[in-house]
């Protein structure tokens, strides 16, 4: 008797409205959860009574580039991974969905043992470019060491939850990502301040936290992947790595790396143009990125559901679905955005009380959250086009965006607007730089349309 071909994957049959609502809504949930834990733990740390006005948030503010970065070197591999997986599940090829599964968590580790070495001999170093405060100094460099050197944990959560992605197992993925962030804000006062019996640990005691609910929520997610996850195989023969495979993960991942590390070269250069002025406007840019990624963040999580559509529907050949998708995403993201402009524009003051701001911080604050803000009316576009780019493995459009955005136009013109003196002019090159990205987006995406999604429709 024939075997019964396998049912397809909802992400081929089921409507593309619901299909990316149900896919993006539990994503979109816990992102969010990840933006508050990122913002209650900045705002332990700006409580942490320090001689230097906003030491403490300053010192978390300038480890950031190098924790974005390994979380770009983790999240793009992951990309890669994803994109691959669900092609290979659309073109129903389990033995290549299994093998982008086991190489993808052999390159987590890999990644991982990157950064460790870069905690043990390079985290000093990376600090002491930026400052020579010495509270900042001994603060930046103990946040900065448990993070890299325990990274491995943020690798492997990164990973195994992609590959519940993949499959369109987002709700699975939520409660691993909810379990991580909920766990660091009740360890974050815990570790900081000190309580039932543990010392207090000051800054590091935010690390800490963060590396404790990174280490849960890895376990979580690979408890789902092996009994919950059965497109997925995760026997010993696809742990090997093979070239190939490899190849394929990081033609769409690379791209995704260095768009994504791009963000740690721009705020690494803009912390030393800030630094110019006070540090206190260091602080605010730490602190304008927490709260940006409560706008942010779902944006984010609707464009991780977007991309296994996209690649499911392009390994299917079904391209009405593909296109209906980038709509329905491309409007959902605008509205999100638009939200996140009112909050910005009409509460700036409010949002800025979370971090118990000094009057200076208050009021060079309140001007860069109103000014930078405006750059959210075409950021939501862009990240859905650049969602698309890569689900199609044409994930370079996205670096040269992300390239033009930020080291073309960004952070050129927040040096020039800097030698004026005026610290309000710098924050202008956001918006400025925003649109630039706008227009190459739309340039792109046209090109992939042209070249790609309609000649489907036409064979």
């Amino acid at each position: 008797m024939q075997d019964r071909p396998a049912p397809e994957n909802k992400m081929g049959v089921m409507p593309v409205n619901r299909l990316l609502i149900t896919m993006a809504l539990p994503l979109a949930i816990s992102m969010l959860v990840q933006a508050l834990y990122n913002i209650v733990d900045s705002i332990y740390v700006s409580r942490i009574v320090t001689a230097v006005d906003s030491s403490a948030l300053t010192a978390v503010s300038l480890a950031f580039p190098i924790q974005n970065l390994m979380i770009a070197v983790a999240s793009g591999t992951s990309v890669g991974v994803n994109a691959l997986l669900s092609r290979s599940l659309g073109e129903k090829n389990q033995d290549r969905a299994n093998l982008a599964a086991g190489n993808g968590i052999l390159l987590a580790v890999a990644g991982a043992v990157l950064f460790l070495l870069f905690g043990l001999f390079g985290s000093v170093s990376f600090m002491r470019s930026q400052t020579d405060i010495p509270e900042i100094l001994a603060s930046g460099e103990a946040y900065l060491q448990i993070v890299t050197v325990f990274s491995g944990f943020v690798f492997l959560e990164i990973m195994l939850e992609r590959l519940l992605q993949s499959t369109g197992r987002t709700m699975l993925s939520m409660i691993t990502q909810g379990l991580g962030a909920i766990l660091n804000i009740v360890l974050d006062p815990v570790f900081i301040f000190g309580y039932f019996g543990i010392p207090a640990m000051g800054v590091a005691g935010a690390a800490v936290a963060t590396v404790v609910g990174q280490a849960c929520a890895m376990l979580l997610a690979l408890y789902f992947n092996l009994r919950k996850n059965p497109e997925v195989g995760f026997g010993l023969r696809y742990l090997r790595p093979r070239a190939g495979i490899i190849g394929t993960i990081y033609a769409v991942g690379i791209p995704s790396i260095i768009m994504m590390s791009i963000g740690s070269v721009m705020t690494y250069t803009m912390n030393r143009i800030l630094m110019g002025f006070t540090n206190v406007a260091t602080a605010v840019f730490g602190a304008y990125f927490k709260l940006q990624s409560f706008v942010f963040m779902p944006v984010f999580g609707l464009n991780n559901a977007l991309i296994p559509i996209v690649a499911y529907n392009y390994g299917a050949r079904k391209p009405q679905r593909i296109t209906q998708a980038l709509k329905l995403a491309a409007m959902y993201a605008s509205a999100l955005m638009f939200l996140g402009i009112a909050l910005f524009q009409l509460a700036p003051d409010k949002l800025l009380m979370l971090f118990d701001p000094s009057e200076n911080m208050m009021r060079i604050g309140v001007r860069a959250l109103r000014v930078i803000s405006i750059s959210f009316l075409f950021a939501g576009f862009c990240i859905v086009a650049g969602g698309v780019f890569q689900a199609m493995g044409k994930g370079m459009y996205s670096v040269y965006v992300s390239v033009s955005r930020q080291l073309v136009v960004l952070l050129p013109v927040a040096f020039l607007f800097s030698l004026t003196g005026n610290l309000d002019l710098v924050w202008l090159a956001f918006p400025i730089a925003e649109l630039a990205s706008l227009g190459m987006s739309v340039f792109c995406l046209r090109r992939i349309y042209t070249r790609l999604i309609r000649p489907m429709y036409q064979s």
